[in-house]
Protein backbone atom coordinates (compact mmCIF):
# COMPACT_ATOMS: atom_id res chain seq x y z
CA UNK A 1 0.00 0.00 0.00
CA UNK A 2 1.37 3.11 -0.98
CA UNK A 3 0.82 5.87 2.38
CA UNK A 4 -0.86 8.88 1.76
CA UNK A 5 2.96 10.15 3.18
CA UNK A 6 4.19 8.80 0.28
CA UNK A 7 2.39 9.71 -2.10
CA UNK A 8 2.46 13.40 -0.93
CA UNK A 9 6.42 12.84 -1.87
CA UNK A 10 6.22 11.31 -5.01
CA UNK A 11 3.68 14.65 -6.06
CA UNK A 12 6.10 17.01 -4.76
CA UNK A 13 8.99 16.05 -6.75
CA UNK A 14 7.26 17.22 -10.01
CA UNK A 15 8.92 20.48 -8.42
CA UNK A 16 12.26 21.55 -9.04
CA UNK A 17 13.03 22.80 -5.47
CA UNK A 18 11.79 19.42 -3.60
CA UNK A 19 14.03 17.28 -5.80
CA UNK A 20 17.14 19.38 -4.82
CA UNK A 21 15.48 18.87 -1.04
CA UNK A 22 14.87 15.43 -0.91
CA UNK A 23 17.97 14.42 -3.57
CA UNK A 24 14.83 12.26 -4.99
CA UNK A 25 13.68 11.30 -8.65
CA UNK A 26 10.53 9.67 -10.01
CA UNK A 27 10.98 6.64 -12.42
CA UNK A 28 7.93 4.96 -13.45
CA UNK A 29 6.99 1.91 -15.77
CA UNK A 30 8.99 -1.44 -15.73
CA UNK A 31 11.45 -0.60 -18.90
CA UNK A 32 12.49 2.64 -17.49
CA UNK A 33 12.69 1.32 -13.55
CA UNK A 34 14.45 -1.88 -14.87
CA UNK A 35 16.93 0.75 -16.73
CA UNK A 36 17.80 2.43 -13.87
CA UNK A 37 17.61 0.08 -10.83
CA UNK A 38 21.81 -0.88 -10.17
CA UNK A 39 22.66 3.03 -12.15
CA UNK A 40 20.90 4.69 -9.53
CA UNK A 41 20.18 4.14 -5.62
CA UNK A 42 16.99 3.15 -5.38
CA UNK A 43 15.35 4.31 -1.99
CA UNK A 44 11.26 3.32 -2.41
CA UNK A 45 9.79 0.97 -4.96
CA UNK A 46 6.01 -0.08 -5.17
CA UNK A 47 4.63 -2.21 -7.73
CA UNK A 48 1.61 -4.30 -8.46
CA UNK A 49 1.43 -8.06 -6.77
CA UNK A 50 1.62 -8.59 -10.93
CA UNK A 51 4.97 -6.77 -11.33
CA UNK A 52 6.82 -8.75 -8.45
CA UNK A 53 5.52 -12.00 -9.91
CA UNK A 54 7.52 -11.19 -12.52
CA UNK A 55 10.47 -9.69 -10.60
CA UNK A 56 10.56 -12.13 -8.11
CA UNK A 57 14.15 -11.26 -7.30
CA UNK A 58 13.84 -8.18 -6.31
CA UNK A 59 12.10 -8.76 -3.66
CA UNK A 60 14.93 -9.37 -1.44
CA UNK A 61 17.50 -7.74 -3.49
CA UNK A 62 19.65 -4.82 -1.69
CA UNK A 63 19.26 -2.54 -4.69
CA UNK A 64 16.04 -1.30 -3.29
CA UNK A 65 15.71 0.25 0.16
CA UNK A 66 11.98 0.13 0.64
CA UNK A 67 9.37 -2.21 -0.97
CA UNK A 68 5.83 -1.85 -0.85
CA UNK A 69 2.72 -3.94 -3.01
CA UNK A 70 -0.52 -1.74 -3.98
CA UNK A 71 -3.10 -1.23 -6.45
CA UNK A 72 -3.24 0.07 -9.80
CA UNK A 73 -5.89 2.43 -8.19
CA UNK A 74 -2.81 3.54 -5.56
CA UNK A 75 -0.86 3.97 -8.53
CA UNK A 76 -2.84 5.83 -10.48
CA UNK A 77 -3.19 8.65 -7.32
CA UNK A 78 0.11 8.49 -7.14
CA UNK A 79 1.56 8.52 -11.03
CA UNK A 80 2.59 11.73 -12.94
CA UNK A 81 1.20 9.36 -16.26
CA UNK A 82 -2.00 9.56 -17.93
CA UNK A 83 -2.24 5.17 -17.65
CA UNK A 84 0.12 3.91 -14.68
CA UNK A 85 2.90 1.15 -15.50
CA UNK A 86 2.57 -1.70 -12.84
CA UNK A 87 5.80 0.18 -10.80
CA UNK A 88 7.02 3.74 -9.79
CA UNK A 89 10.31 3.96 -7.95
CA UNK A 90 12.31 6.62 -6.19
CA UNK A 91 16.04 6.86 -6.97
CA UNK A 92 18.50 8.92 -5.61
CA UNK A 93 20.18 11.85 -7.74
CA UNK A 94 23.89 11.71 -8.16
CA UNK A 95 25.76 14.20 -6.05
CA UNK A 96 27.33 16.79 -8.49
CA UNK A 97 30.94 16.85 -9.08
CA UNK A 98 33.28 20.24 -8.87
CA UNK A 99 33.14 21.58 -11.86
CA UNK A 100 37.12 22.54 -11.45
CA UNK A 101 37.79 18.50 -10.98
CA UNK A 102 35.57 17.46 -14.07
CA UNK A 103 36.26 20.02 -16.75
CA UNK A 104 39.36 17.96 -17.46
CA UNK A 105 37.28 14.87 -17.83
CA UNK A 106 34.96 16.06 -20.19
CA UNK A 107 37.59 17.76 -22.47
CA UNK A 108 38.99 14.73 -23.15
CA UNK A 109 35.67 12.79 -23.62
CA UNK A 110 35.05 15.16 -25.92
CA UNK A 111 38.07 14.92 -27.88
CA UNK A 112 37.83 10.78 -27.69
CA UNK A 113 34.66 10.83 -29.68
CA UNK A 114 31.13 12.70 -30.55
CA UNK A 115 29.58 14.59 -27.44
CA UNK A 116 26.35 16.84 -27.27
CA UNK A 117 25.73 19.96 -26.27
CA UNK A 118 22.71 21.92 -25.13
CA UNK A 119 22.11 25.50 -25.00
CA UNK A 120 19.40 26.75 -22.75
CA UNK A 121 17.14 23.71 -24.17
CA UNK A 122 14.00 24.15 -21.90
CA UNK A 123 11.19 21.91 -22.69
CA UNK A 124 11.62 18.70 -20.92
CA UNK A 125 10.20 16.29 -23.54
CA UNK A 126 12.55 17.84 -25.58
CA UNK A 127 15.08 17.10 -23.95
CA UNK A 128 14.32 13.63 -22.96
CA UNK A 129 13.79 12.88 -26.27
CA UNK A 130 17.44 14.02 -27.01
CA UNK A 131 19.27 11.83 -24.57
CA UNK A 132 16.96 9.13 -25.68
CA UNK A 133 19.00 9.84 -29.16
CA UNK A 134 22.10 9.93 -27.50
CA UNK A 135 21.75 6.40 -26.46
CA UNK A 136 20.69 5.20 -29.70
CA UNK A 137 23.72 6.81 -31.65
CA UNK A 138 26.14 5.67 -29.18
CA UNK A 139 26.96 9.31 -27.68
CA UNK A 140 27.60 9.05 -23.82
CA UNK A 141 27.68 12.43 -22.85
CA UNK A 142 26.00 15.72 -22.66
CA UNK A 143 26.61 18.82 -21.46
CA UNK A 144 23.60 20.91 -20.78
CA UNK A 145 23.74 24.82 -19.84
CA UNK A 146 22.28 26.07 -16.87
CA UNK A 147 19.51 27.74 -18.07
CA UNK A 148 18.19 24.09 -19.94
CA UNK A 149 15.33 21.84 -18.20
CA UNK A 150 16.28 19.72 -15.13
CA UNK A 151 17.11 16.44 -16.32
CA UNK A 152 15.27 14.82 -13.20
CA UNK A 153 12.19 16.01 -13.94
CA UNK A 154 9.87 13.47 -14.34
CA UNK A 155 8.98 14.36 -17.48
CA UNK A 156 12.46 14.42 -18.97
CA UNK A 157 13.13 11.14 -16.91
CA UNK A 158 9.71 9.62 -18.30
CA UNK A 159 10.93 10.44 -22.17
CA UNK A 160 14.28 8.92 -22.09
CA UNK A 161 12.51 6.15 -21.81
CA UNK A 162 15.46 4.14 -20.14
CA UNK A 163 18.46 6.48 -21.48
CA UNK A 164 19.20 7.90 -18.32
CA UNK A 165 20.98 5.15 -17.14
CA UNK A 166 23.58 4.97 -20.05
CA UNK A 167 24.34 8.42 -20.92
CA UNK A 168 25.92 10.99 -18.75
CA UNK A 169 24.24 14.64 -18.20
CA UNK A 170 26.63 16.96 -17.48
CA UNK A 171 25.31 20.64 -16.23
CA UNK A 172 27.83 23.68 -16.54
CA UNK A 173 28.38 26.49 -17.81
CA UNK A 174 29.28 25.58 -21.57
CA UNK A 175 31.30 29.22 -21.86
CA UNK A 176 33.89 27.52 -19.21
CA UNK A 177 33.73 24.20 -20.89
CA UNK A 178 34.18 25.69 -24.65
CA UNK A 179 36.93 27.95 -23.00
CA UNK A 180 38.90 24.33 -21.79
CA UNK A 181 39.06 23.07 -25.52
CA UNK A 182 42.16 22.62 -27.33
CA UNK A 183 41.99 24.63 -30.36
CA UNK A 184 42.15 22.31 -33.09
CA UNK A 185 38.97 20.67 -31.21
CA UNK A 186 36.32 20.79 -33.67
CA UNK A 187 33.09 22.31 -32.16
CA UNK A 188 30.03 22.32 -34.39
CA UNK A 189 26.22 24.06 -34.22
CA UNK A 190 23.35 24.01 -36.13
CA UNK A 191 22.35 27.21 -37.90
CA UNK A 192 19.92 29.03 -40.68
CA UNK A 193 22.95 30.43 -42.70
CA UNK A 194 25.48 27.58 -41.97
CA UNK A 195 27.24 25.38 -44.58
CA UNK A 196 24.87 21.83 -46.08
CA UNK A 197 25.60 19.19 -43.66
CA UNK A 198 25.63 16.55 -46.22
CA UNK A 199 28.33 17.88 -48.26
CA UNK A 200 31.16 19.15 -44.88
CA UNK A 201 33.39 17.23 -43.55
CA UNK A 202 32.07 15.46 -40.05
CA UNK A 203 35.06 14.19 -37.46
CA UNK A 204 34.53 11.30 -35.10
CA UNK A 205 35.03 13.34 -32.59
CA UNK A 206 34.44 16.80 -30.92
CA UNK A 207 31.53 18.62 -29.35
CA UNK A 208 27.83 19.01 -31.49
CA UNK A 209 26.06 21.92 -29.52
CA UNK A 210 22.14 22.31 -30.01
CA UNK A 211 20.48 25.42 -29.31
CA UNK A 212 16.88 27.29 -27.79
CA UNK A 213 13.84 26.20 -29.45
CA UNK A 214 13.11 30.00 -30.03
CA UNK A 215 16.47 31.95 -29.86
CA UNK A 216 18.86 28.84 -30.91
CA UNK A 217 22.37 29.09 -29.99
CA UNK A 218 23.34 31.88 -27.32
CA UNK A 219 26.36 34.86 -29.43
CA UNK A 220 28.69 34.17 -26.61
CA UNK A 221 28.50 30.16 -27.20
CA UNK A 222 28.16 30.51 -31.18
CA UNK A 223 31.18 32.45 -31.31
CA UNK A 224 33.00 29.74 -30.44
CA UNK A 225 31.49 27.43 -32.73
CA UNK A 226 34.30 26.20 -35.47
CA UNK A 227 31.83 24.24 -37.99
CA UNK A 228 28.57 26.03 -38.89
CA UNK A 229 26.16 23.23 -40.02
CA UNK A 230 22.75 24.04 -41.89
CA UNK A 231 20.47 21.21 -42.81
CA UNK A 232 18.86 21.83 -46.30
CA UNK A 233 15.24 21.23 -46.84
CA UNK A 234 13.86 19.09 -49.59
CA UNK A 235 13.38 20.05 -52.59
CA UNK A 236 15.75 22.87 -51.78
CA UNK A 237 13.88 25.74 -53.74
CA UNK A 238 10.56 24.83 -52.29
CA UNK A 239 8.79 27.27 -49.53
CA UNK A 240 8.86 25.29 -46.41
CA UNK A 241 8.85 25.53 -42.56
CA UNK A 242 10.80 28.23 -40.87
CA UNK A 243 13.27 25.58 -39.05
CA UNK A 244 13.00 22.18 -37.27
CA UNK A 245 12.42 21.18 -33.59
CA UNK A 246 15.61 20.92 -31.78
CA UNK A 247 15.22 17.31 -30.66
CA UNK A 248 14.24 16.07 -34.78
CA UNK A 249 17.10 18.41 -35.84
CA UNK A 250 19.62 16.36 -33.18
CA UNK A 251 18.39 13.16 -34.36
CA UNK A 252 19.04 14.18 -38.51
CA UNK A 253 22.36 15.74 -37.55
CA UNK A 254 23.42 12.58 -35.32
CA UNK A 255 22.39 10.11 -37.69
CA UNK A 256 24.49 11.59 -40.34
CA UNK A 257 27.56 12.06 -38.59
CA UNK A 258 27.11 8.35 -37.39
CA UNK A 259 26.60 7.34 -41.44
CA UNK A 260 29.53 9.12 -42.22
CA UNK A 261 31.81 7.35 -39.10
Amino acid sequence: MISKRKMKLIRSLELRKKRCEEGLFVGEGPKLVGDLLGVFPCVYLAATEEWWAQNEALRSSSLIEEKEVCTLDELQKTSFLMHPQEVIALFRIPAIPSTEASLPIYVHAIEQGLCLALDEVQDPGNLGTIIRLADWFGIEHIFCSLGCADVYNPKVVQATMGALARVQVHSLSLDELLQQLPSDTPVYGTFLDGEDMYTTTLSKNGLLLMGNEGNGISPSVAAKITHRLYIPSFPRNRETSESLNVAIATAVVCAEFRRRN
